[in-house]
């Protein structure tokens, strides 16, 4: 593809290198890291720590800020660029332009297992081995990889995208533009164990697992349905791979999750939160809208809107890097203990 038809694509005729150098269009057949790049490359620069590399990528075109600096660089070294307030996101729509993900044509694979009673909408594709069971719904265009399961009664929204060897439980309810990755499981039985003195009694999970549209769930990761009410996770939400989300959770809006993060029992998670990898959250918790948890964060309290938290127990991300900068003198601070103490 010729660098002008991205930026036209793109809709930067303006923003770009052509309106100054409009010879200078080169044949772009592969996106690349900028500090990877090879001629015939597309790639970006974001921020301060990658600005450098504008001087030295092999970089047939560059997605730069909105940096004079650095465009008169890429001219300097007869690098094309088109530029934008967030290069990243440029960035991503080109990848869209050279690369789908592979999603097979409408059909129904003869070894799928379809009960009579699953209704199907326009434009399904099954694939080998998967068994939909009893009163399943299917919106139009559903994709179902090969070995899925799906649980009676269970009902999935249009064009929502199911990758091999998932497995969707009963009372399960998935909204429309989802996609559920390999292995994961929605709508699996809540850990839920009543104490008693001959034992622990099992508590039947008979409420609803609810995924909004647009929600999508990493590979193995685990969202689980009650004992009664529902676990619903909001519209946009992303969960990265090894994620856990207990019984009655309730996440909100365009939240992310990164991997191993784990939700215990009636934890409430609010819109755009950011939950770091391995955080990990105590029973019936409330994180406020746009509330962030670094990586390992342990929360055991409610954490305020907007509030940054890190450590376990949580506490502020600003007192939590005073902590750990007195934590990183503690074998000096001991010496000078050791010697005040043989002093007195």
């Amino acid at each position: 593809m010729k660098f002008s038809e991205i930026v036209q694509t793109l809709g930067l005729t303006e923003a770009s290198s052509l309106s100054q150098a409009p010879d200078r269009d080169p044949e772009i057949s592969q996106l690349a890291a900028v500090d990877n790049a090879a001629a015939g490359s597309l790639s970006y620069v974001e921020g301060g720590k990658f600005a450098s590399y504008v001087g030295k990528t092999g970089a047939s075109a560059l997605i730069l800020p909105q940096d004079e600096t650095l465009q008169a660089q890429a001219a300097e070294r007869e690098i094309a660029w088109l530029s934008g307030p967030d290069p990243r996101i440029l960035f991503a729509q080109a990848i869209a332009l050279f690369y789908r993900p592979f999603q097979p044509a409408p059909s129904i694979h003869p070894t799928a297992v379809i009960d009579p009673t699953a209704k199907l909408g326009k434009d399904v594709a099954v694939g080998a081995h998967v068994v939909i069971q009893a009163g399943v719904t299917l919106g139009d265009g559903v994709c179902i990889h090969p070995n899925v399961v799906i649980y009676p009664e269970a009902v999935i929204g249009d064009r929502t995208i199911l990758h091999a060897n998932c497995v969707i439980h009963e009372r399960t309810r998935i909204g429309s533009d989802c996609v559920i990755h390999s292995g994961a499981a929605i709508g699996s039985e809540g850990f839920g164990f009543v104490p008693t003195p001959e034992g622990w009694l099992k508590m039947e999970q008979s409420g609803y697992t609810i995924l909004e549209d647009g929600v999508e769930v990493g590979c193995n990761s685990a969202i689980d349905r009650p004992a009664v009410g529902e676990t619903r996770v909001g519209r946009n939400t992303k969960l990265d791979n090894l994620v856990h989300i207990a019984h009655g959770c309730e996440v909100g809006e365009a939240t992310v999750m990164a991997a191993q993060v784990g939700l215990a029992g009636g934890v409430k998670v609010g819109d755009r939160v950011i939950l770091a990898g391995q955080v990990g959250i105590a029973n019936q918790t409330k994180l406020g809208n746009g509330a962030i948890a670094t990586a390992k964060t342990g929360i055991h309290s409610d954490v305020k809107p907007g509030e940054i938290v890190s450590g376990t127990p949580a506490i502020p991300h600003k007192v939590y890097l005073k902590a750990h900068a007195i934590y990183q003198r503690l074998p000096e601070m001991h010496q000078v203990f050791k010697r005040l103490k043989k002093q007195l």
